[in-house]
């Protein structure tokens, strides 16, 4: 059977207009910011976004490994956490108001609840940890360390003053020591089928 004749067995979604994917106006090297301000790629917020999309991709990775349970559930909800950054930092702090919703302190709040929920069914030993016991932790520690190098962007980000830090970067850190303790909960048992 070939590839196309598979794909023809997927159900059809119903067609929406589609967006355009192939732009060209990022072929000389710019790209523009939610809003008409045009910057390099290599500008620190063009990383940033780099690495929050390689976040969301593998947390999505993890969550295809949890189907249809309470962990998968969660893992969406930090998925749309993690847009909700995305678009903080591609927005220019001139124009925030634009944004229908932002991470607040009680979104870092609502993280260090769950931590300390997950903590408390699963004990964590002090020693140092090598991914892989199973295919879902390891897919939770690899988010949990591009979530680490999307925080070291944002704090460069915060230190050229393009966005705030006051939640972001609390919301980043409690992000990724959510993902080790959900990693170590799912090498314990069948977590993901809660």
């Amino acid at each position: 059977m070939t590839f196309e004749a598979r794909l023809s067995t997927v159900p059809a979604r119903p067609r929406r207009p589609s967006a355009k994917v192939a732009t060209r106006t990022g072929d000389g090297g710019e790209t523009s910011l939610f809003g008409k301000e045009r910057v390099r790629k290599t500008d620190p917020r063009i990383e940033a976004l780099g690495d929050l999309d390689e976040a969301q991709a593998v947390l999505g990775l993890a969550r295809s490994l949890a189907p249809r349970s309470s962990l998968g559930r969660e893992l969406l909800e930090l998925q749309r956490g993690l847009y909700l950054v995305m678009a903080e930092v591609a927005t220019p702090r001139s124009a925030l108001s634009r944004l229908k919703e932002r991470l607040d302190g009680a979104a870092v709040a609502q993280l260090d609840r769950a931590l300390d929920t997950v903590k408390k069914r699963t004990p964590i030993e002090g020693r140092f940890v090598v991914p892989g016991e199973n295919r879902l932790s390891a897919a939770l520690d690899h988010a949990r360390t591009v979530v680490r190098r999307a925080e070291r962007q944002v704090v460069q980000c915060v230190d050229e003053g393009y966005v705030s830090g006051e939640d972001l970067l609390p919301w980043l850190n409690r992000l990724s020591d959510l993902l080790f303790v959900l990693a170590r909960a799912s090498e314990r048992g069948p977590r993901a089928k809660a």
